[in-house]
């Protein structure tokens, strides 16, 4: 973040996720994989009970990046131009940026903040991204918020929210992380994020694209030497000198 960000959506882009809670520090499954957007705070499934009555956003975790359902999220802040990606069937947006290994150089679509490349017709890999973009040119975040401190909650209280064994929040390493080509129809700033995670793999202009692997191929070919089809015959012995 190029500078603090008032209020919650602040306290999302900037908060650490998955590390260990200082106050159930001797718990298991004590990661902070919750945010608080009444205390605007990370919080554990032991902290979450006492924040019952406040609105609970759970983060996900996919290859050591945060991650929320787009379901989510477009409750909270507009959506718009933010490339969504599908994880296990379900459309989410990163957090923050993804390291990348050397900055793009070329022509092409690419992240107005941190130039990473993207499909048409998006502009931001994350929703940090549209955040700092918005800042820097001096823009009104109200104007994309859906959600201000002390208005209904926007989702299920506590009661609802999956925080036990059965959902921990990590998405597994087999996930299939998707680029959008075909989910990015009627994306528009202020008209909402065009699509929520309920239709995701729904066949929306286009399936899951998964590549499957050809059996016994691996890297060399496969090369049979039969022996025993040799043809036999006699010796031929080198002429004397």
């Amino acid at each position: 973040m190029g500078m603090r960000v008032p209020g919650w959506v602040g306290g999302l882009v900037e908060e650490s996720f998955f590390v260990g809670c200082e106050a159930h520090e001797s718990r298991k499954k004590n990661e902070k994989n919750i945010f608080c957007l009444a205390c605007c705070t990370s919080i554990c499934p032991h902290c979450a009970p006492a924040h019952r009555h406040h609105p609970l956003l759970q983060v996900r975790r996919y290859v050591y990046n945060d991650v929320v359902r787009l379901g989510d999220l477009e409750k909270l802040i507009d959506c718009s131009y933010v490339q969504p990606y599908t994880i296990n069937s379900a459309k989410v947006i990163f957090l923050k940026p993804r390291p990348q290994s050397r900055p793009f150089k070329g022509t092409g679509n690419v992240c107005l903040t941190c130039d990473r490349i993207l499909q048409e017709p998006f502009h931001f890999c994350c929703l940090s991204c549209k955040v700092d973009h918005v800042v820097d040119q001096g823009g009104d975040l109200s104007n994309i918020l859906l959600y201000h401190a002390g208005d209904g909650l926007p989702f299920p209280r506590f009661e609802n929210l999956h925080v036990g064994d059965a959902d921990s929040g990590q998405v597994t390493p087999n996930s299939i992380l998707e680029d959008p080509v075909h989910h990015h129809n009627g994306y528009g700033y202020g008209g909402g994020s065009g699509g929520s995670s309920d239709n995701a793999g729904n066949g929306d202009g286009g399936g899951e694209t998964v590549v499957k692997r050809k059996k016994g191929g691996g890297f060399f070919p496969k090369i049979v030497l039969s022996l025993g089809n040799r043809r036999k015959g006699a010796p031929h012995r080198s002429p004397l000198a």
